[in-house]
């Protein structure tokens, strides 16, 4: 039996409108399949698109500071608070290739508090998951905590948008049911 990817409809690639049928099929060009989540929020498109603009935005982007291997180690352990599935097997697998070690991103996907990770990756982790599960708690002294591990402004901006983001996106994941595709269990570890 094969479980549904999403307890909404599902939408068939061809029936995409042009700009996000290229950006899937690129993806699917790089990966060798067509990631779920596109399918399973596509039946909103202008929503699609605006996740997709806030993802790129924020994990896609250039930063001496934030390497796209810390922002997908954000995305994998405010995930794994969040209890998403999805966002954890996805983003585990990219993090396992953008980092080169599928025992940090197992480590990470099950509790980061135990990985082999540095101060200030511990400190960006704790931060993000903060954002990500008591926002409301967030205080001046979790940004003198960043600030000593080196970190910007621009830099805690980001930590904290990406936790956002995720939240978000564990939440419609979760309340969607949304299934990983059994190719990001394998990715990264050969």
């Amino acid at each position: 039996m094969t479980t549904p990817i999403s307890r909404f409809p599902v939408v068939e690639l061809t029936t995409l409108p042009d700009d996000l049928r290229e950006y899937v099929e690129t993806v699917a060009e790089k990966t060798g399949f067509v990631p779920n989540v596109f399918l399973a929020l596509a039946h909103r498109p202008d929503e699609l698109r605006a996740f997709i603009g806030m993802h790129d935005a924020l994990m896609l982007k250039d930063s001496a500071a934030l390497s796209k291997a810390d922002r997908e180690m954000i995305v994998v352990a405010t995930s794994a608070a969040n209890d998403c599935l999805y966002c954890v097997v996805a983003h585990g697998a990219v993090l396992r290739i953008r980092r080169r070690s599928g025992l940090i991103a197992d480590q990470v996907a099950t509790n980061y508090r135990k990985a082999d990770l540095t101060d200030r990756e511990r400190a960006m982790l704790d931060f993000a998951v903060k954002v990500a599960t008591a926002s409301a708690g967030v205080s001046d002294f979790d940004f003198q905590t960043l600030r000593a591990e080196g970190f910007t402004e621009d830099d805690i901006w980001d930590i904290g948008s990406i936790a956002a983001l995720f939240a978000y996106s564990n939440r419609m994941a979760n309340f969607a049911s949304m299934m990983p595709n059994e190719e990001f269990y394998d990715m990264g570890r050969g």
